[in-house]
């Protein structure tokens, strides 16, 4: 019964869901634990879209952040992760990604943000309205984690911003903001 609320409570969007990823052409994620590319604007960015919200990862998102950004600050941070006995300092762990939106629902969020990792993303994926996407103009050999594949026409790009590479950017990126189209 709990779980039909979640989907009816999502579903008439009283508490929409945001996906926040960086990904590469070909949906590359991340390689043993790290990023791929260094980003600083996508930086900037991400702690825009994400700061003052309930932000929702997996362990191994958890644990790939810098020790001194752990917590993510200026956020209430849920992290998902199977082992019982996982403690994170300051965050809120649960079992399940159910759980963590139950929280930020009952916290009174009105836009939850996920930012990882590749299991988290797929299973949010079905429930998400917003995805903040900024795609990394180049492929990967070394990814190990891909972001899930989504339907075009599910999506559509409600606003996009180009950037080429420069000095600080090695690669050249897009951001994209995609709705769910109905």
């Amino acid at each position: 019964m709990a779980i039909l609320n979640i989907f009816d409570f999502v579903k008439e969007k009283r508490m929409n869901i945001s996906i926040v990823a960086a990904i590469g052409e070909n949906f590359e994620l991340g390689g043993k634990g790290n990023l791929l590319w260094r980003l600083p604007i996508d930086m900037q960015r991400f702690k825009q879209i994400t700061s003052h919200h309930h932000v929702v990862m997996g362990r191994k998102t958890y644990e790939s952040l810098p020790a001194k950004f752990r917590p993510l600050p200026d956020r209430v941070n849920i992290v998902v992760s199977g082992n019982p006995g996982f403690e994170a300092e300051k965050c809120i762990v649960v079992h399940d990604v159910i759980a963590a939106i139950n929280i930020a629902k009952n916290a009174g969020e009105s836009d939850l943000k996920i930012i990882g990792g590749a299991q988290i993303y797929n299973q949010v994926l079905p429930l998400a309205h917003t995805l903040y996407i900024t795609r990394v103009h180049a492929a990967f050999n070394d990814a190990d984690v891909f972001f899930p594949k989504w339907s075009e026409e599910k999506w559509k790009v409600v606003s996009e911003e180009k950037y080429p590479a420069d000095e600080k950017h090695l690669f050249a990126f897009d951001f994209l903001k995609l709705g769910r189209a109905h």
